[in-house]
């Protein structure tokens, strides 16, 4: 069943109870914002994130939705586990939107000094983890005859800065595998989406970047009025898969009012 979305512009989306997707990064932040989102206008969404306790409680969240979230509990960086949840997706009835939302940040170490062990573990997540899942559910996307991929990158893909070598070559990667994937996908009907946020204040990903250091990841924000929210991104997440088939947002860049660009922040007083 499809019905208009209130107050949505007129050229708009939908929402359509047939849809259903694969959301990875499901446990917290964006992911798990898209993932409710979703779920909240009908979808059917398949959760995808490590932690199976917080896919519990995605569940439990959106259990008065409309749409209906299926917890599926791996790490994307590991390839049985992503055929794993492929096969689960299959035996379901399959997707027609893939939502790679699983990333993160580690260290703000300059080039020089920067640990291998953090760089590779952001290759893995950011790049090699969107790779997996991208071609694990291609064909299946394919299928459909309307595919959607997004890509969640950052602006950190396209613009460097100091102390973040080794996320901006991870995301960089991940801008540069998206736009080949547009090109290449094109034929088989596939829209491609890359959505890249600012600043984004969320939970776990500056604590977890800062190892853990609570008061520095406090610190990234401090004087910003209004940074970016999980559910700020989340929202034009669903538009952009929700739009018409025809209608592909290539790239949406992000940002809070008061980061005019990556070098330019407006803090307040007391920042």
């Amino acid at each position: 069943m499809t019905e208009p979305i209130t107050d949505a512009p007129a050229a708009s989306i939908s929402i359509d109870r047939s849809r259903s997707a694969i959301v990875t990064g499901a446990s917290s932040g964006i992911g798990r914002a898209t993932a409710l989102q979703l779920a909240e206008n009908g979808w059917r969404v398949f959760a995808v994130a490590r932690r199976a306790d917080r896919l519990e409680s995605l569940v439990e969240e959106a259990a008065s939705y409309d749409g209906v979230v299926v917890p599926l509990a791996a790490d994307v960086t590991d390839a049985t586990a992503v055929e794993s949840v492929r096969e689960a997706v299959e035996r379901a009835g399959g997707a027609d939107s893939l939502l790679n939302i699983a990333g993160g940040a580690l260290g703000t170490d300059t080039v020089g000094a920067g640990s291998v062990d953090d760089w590779e573990w952001m290759f893995q997540v950011n790049v090699i983890g969107t790779l997996r899942v991208t071609q694990a559910f291609l064909p299946m996307l394919r299928d459909s005859g309307k595919g959607t991929v997004l890509n969640l990158t950052s602006t950190a893909g396209v613009v460097a800065y100091e102390g973040g070598g080794g996320y901006n070559a991870a995301k960089h990667g991940a801008h540069g595998l998206t736009g080949a994937l547009r090109l290449e996908e094109a034929e088989h009907n596939i829209r491609v989406v890359e959505v890249l946020p600012g600043m984004v204040h969320t939970e776990e990903f500056s604590v977890k970047r800062l190892r853990g250091n609570q008061e520095a990841a406090d610190n990234v924000y401090a004087g910003v009025e209004k940074p970016l929210t999980a559910e700020d991104v989340a929202d034009v997440c669903f538009y952009a898969v929700s739009l018409p088939h025809h209608v592909n947002l290539d790239q949406i860049v992000m940002r809070p009012v008061a980061q005019a660009a990556q070098h330019k922040v407006i803090r307040g007083a007391g920042a």
